[in-house]
């Protein structure tokens, strides 16, 4: 099965659903990329704070798919922000990933009010540094991750490029709707992370009773739900069963009635990870 793309605000095309590597380290990790190419999977999300570059590199090199074939994203941790920090963080990257360029660069938090005064200069001069890179052709696209509409109106104010991506927690039963529609207002992509929540999303009997109408997994409902929002996915697995179920969500669609019902969900799942709050 083809993967469908979204176009982004810079022309560029991505594959609509990726594959998360968190918590997926040494052997495991490997194994589920490798799997997870082999499924059909042609998007791989990894960052700094995984610890796991070099793992995702090498089942990259490995898996004799074309490098130009995959989609590879990583991310800059809060540790590498700021102009001189970034540019080094980014070679490092590469070097772990055994890549020569980025599809994809995100910051991977934003700084925040609560732990700096001048949060918004140290936004600003990481964001220049993605600029110069994207510029130079290193990255191909540069977003950033776990932005809030506050955090990213600040970074608008200089940032000469918009980012043309924000991955964000998104699952039913947490939407941070508000972020959404100021994202989709300004041509914005928006990733879901965790977007099967946590394990009690999957429990949940709304979900258990249409993933069972539809002869589908919750899992796949989760995703299917979020590919349906106009959103992009990133599930994360490393059982091969599910990786390559979590990719056959392209053979049916939840209707309107159900996505509602999804939708008004109460709060679950959410990892209480507020961007304004965090203090790493």
């Amino acid at each position: 099965m083809n993967q469908l793309t979204y176009q982004l605000n810079n022309g560029n095309h991505i594959p609509r659903l990726g594959f998360g590597t968190w918590e997926s380290l040494e052997e495991e990790g490997y194994n589920a990329v490798s799997t997870a190419l082999e499924t059909g999977y042609r998007h791989i999300d990894t960052a700094a704070a995984y610890k796991n570059e070099i793992v995702v590199g090498r089942a990259i090199k490995d898996s004799g798919v074309p490098r130009e074939e995959i989609f590879l994203t990583t991310k800059l941790w809060n540790s590498e922000r700021g102009y001189d920090k970034t540019l080094a963080a980014f070679q490092n990257a590469l070097v772990n990933l055994g890549t020569d360029y980025l599809d994809l660069y995100l910051i991977h938090w934003p700084a925040n009010k609560k732990q700096y005064d001048n949060w918004k200069e140290i936004n600003a001069d990481t964001w220049r540094a993605f600029e110069k890179l994207f510029q130079e052709g290193k990255i191909k696209n540069i977003g950033v991750s776990n932005f809030l509409p506050h955090h990213l109106e600040a970074l608008m104010e200089t940032a000469k490029i918009l980012p043309c991506i924000n991955q964000i927690e998104h699952h039913p039963g947490y939407m941070q709707q508000k972020t959404v529609d100021f994202c989709k207002n300004h041509d914005i992509l928006v990733e879901a992370w965790s977007p099967l929540g946590r394990g009690n999303v999957l429990k949940n009997e709304t979900i258990t009773g249409i993933a069972e109408k539809y002869g589908k997994t919750p899992a796949q409902i989760c995703i299917r739900w979020n590919l349906q929002l106009d959103l992009l996915p990133l599930p994360k697995s490393v059982t091969p069963e599910r990786i390559k179920s979590n990719f056959e969500v392209f053979d049916f669609e939840i209707s309107e009635a159900d996505m509602e019902r999804i939708s008004s969900l109460p709060e679950i799942g959410f990892t209480g990870l507020n961007p304004d709050e965090v203090d790493f």
